[in-house]
């Protein structure tokens, strides 16, 4: 009787270790390339910096980029893609491919109509702004014109959110992850060959990245426009609002909008607040979260990109077992990397800025703003990993009325907190109020999601996540000491050494960056962290493979 429960358990337990593997190996593959995004976005940010450090005109460009990247976030992949996953997948389960493409083509349809009015409705409404307050114009003299050359991308890169979402929902993620780095890759060729082109001042040289947006979104959309026509998709518009898939597609999408983009909400407010604030504080703000974004897309990201049809999949045969196992395994992943990358930023701000934007116009008070913003945000690493992992399960669940409502009041807390620190700090540290408070709202809507996900799918594996962060945490004090110790003595070193300047720079904080990776991962060894064992596990599939 024994033996036949376990022979009739043990390929269950094989599925769900193999599905487990699946998501981390997807989840590293999709790192992958969105590492790629990042580095690509680091040599493009320091090109920037050099040319335009933390000016006014830098900050006009980092608030009128903002709308139409909170608008990128809202409808493109994080609502569409969310929303759309659950019903293509649904309806390509019941009906076929066919009426799945389909139900595509009318999304598609939909959406750039209602994306392309919504953008002449925002430039039209950039010209009454100007003429209602000349005082913007004098303030922020750039900002509306900028906003108008930007504005356009929010169809493009919109549309080219869904076609992500289409492809990651055939499990192809690879283009999807790859298609970032196109953005990157058009901005530094814009900044080395266009923007000198267009005069010798800042202000004149803006315009050019300002069209590298633009053109970046078309080159997104249509480069993944032939994979999806091998899999099945037909470019074209079909009108129909009556389809009840379309329209749960839509439905889902608005509460949607807000509970997956939180953050870039929330950065909003604060890059508007922050051009109030001090006119360098939207570009040390802008500069910081590029480096935050580093180590989170690594596999925050990519987990979150790779659950989605995970979750949907498991939602749809109702195995909520298989959820909290899954929900789990991710969680205990993401820590095991985001606890470390957290404390590494916290500790190596200040070096690490220099290192890498230290360059031209990038002066001294230059970094030494993006710093004190970078170490204030550097904790956020450990709770905006929460919301990667629970918002697509309520998704999944085609739930997402939730994460609307846990995202609105995180919004009006990071409001309130805005409003506060802004008030009350020195004005130097006004701008990292800023960031301290999109983590502290961040936490809170992380924490809240998980307690109301335990009441949809029963006890989430809480012990071992919490154990495993204990462990990540134990280990990065451990990584800490130690970075503290080594790397004012390679500098001090590599200075001794007759060395140029910047080479020192770069010298003491790529050894101490690989020192402490070292000395993190040898703890976890000591520790015997199964973490270790399931990037080790997926990685050895992968080359299987």
């Amino acid at each position: 009787m024994e033996s036949g429960f376990r022979s009739r358990a043990l390929p269950g337990i094989i599925q769900r270790s193999v599905e487990k593997n699946r998501v981390i190996r997807s989840a590293f593959k999709v790192g992958s390339f969105t590492s790629l995004s990042r580095v690509l976005g680091l040599v493009r940010d320091t090109l920037t910096a050099s040319l335009f450090g933390t000016s006014a005109v830098m900050s006009d460009f980092v608030v009128a980029f903002r709308l139409p990247n909170l608008f990128r976030a809202l409808f493109g992949e994080g609502a569409l893609s969310s929303a759309f996953v659950p019903v293509f997948m649904a309806t390509r389960r019941e009906e076929g491919d066919a009426s799945a493409w389909l139900v595509a083509r009318k999304t598609v349809t939909l959406v750039a109509a209602f994306l392309s009015l919504l953008v002449l409705l925002l430039i039209l409404g950039t010209f009454a702004l100007e003429g209602l307050n000349p005082d913007l114009a004098e303030r922020a003299p750039h900002l509306l014109p900028l906003m108008r050359v930007m504005l356009p991308y929010v169809v493009f890169i919109c549309l080219a959110g869904l076609f992500m979402a289409m492809l990651n929902a055939c499990h192809q993620f690879s283009l999807p992850a790859f298609t970032p780095s196109l953005l990157n890759m058009v901005w530094i060729g814009f900044v080395l060959l266009v923007c000198p082109r267009l005069g010798d001042t800042p202000e004149q040289q803006i315009y050019g990245i300002a069209a590298a947006v633009f053109v970046a979104g078309l080159v997104q959309m249509g480069v993944q426009v032939p994979a999806l026509m091998r899999r099945g998709f037909r470019p074209g518009f079909t009108w129909d609002t009556s389809d009840a898939r379309v329209r749960r597609v839509f439905t889902l999408m608005g509460p949607t909008a807000l509970g997956q983009s939180v953050t870039q909400v929330n950065v909003m407010v604060n890059t508007l607040l922050a051009r109030w604030a001090a006119e360098w504080a939207p570009a040390s703000l802008f500069y910081a979260e590029r480096l935050l974004y580093f180590p989170q897309g690594l596999l925050a990201t990519a987990m979150s990109t790779v659950l989605l049809p995970v979750f949907s999949g498991h939602a749809a045969r109702g195995d909520h077992a298989e959820m909290r196992q899954t929900l789990g395994h991710s969680l205990r992943t993401l820590l095991f990397v985001m606890i470390p990358a957290s404390i590494g930023l916290l500790v190596l701000a200040e070096p690490i800025v220099q290192m890498i934007f230290g360059w031209g116009r990038f002066d001294a008070a230059a970094v030494s703003h993006t710093a004190i913003a970078l170490q204030f945000y550097a904790p956020g690493l450990m709770v905006f990993c929460l919301a990667k992992v629970f918002v697509p399960a309520f998704y999944a669940l085609q739930d997402t009325r939730t994460p609307f409502r846990i995202g609105l009041r995180a919004v009006a807390l990071n409001f309130a907190l805005n409003v506060a620190f802004v008030l009350t700090w020195p004005h130097d540290l006004k701008h990292a109020g800023l960031a301290f408070a999109t983590v502290l709202s961040e936490g809170v809507n992380g924490i809240t999601l998980g307690v109301l996900l335990q009441r949809r799918l029963g006890a989430l594996e809480w012990r071992p996540v919490f154990a495993a962060a204990s462990r990540a945490l134990a280990c990065s004090a451990v990584m800490a000491v130690i970075l503290l110790a080594v790397r004012p003595a390679l500098a001090a070193g590599l200075a001794q050494s007759g060395a140029p300047a910047k080479l020192v720079e770069v010298g003491s904080v790529l050894l101490a960056i690989a020192t402490g990776i070292a000395a993190y991962f040898g703890a976890a060894l000591a520790l015997r962290a199964p973490e270790l064992g399931f990037a080790r596990d997926a990685l050895r599939r992968r080359v299987a493979k």
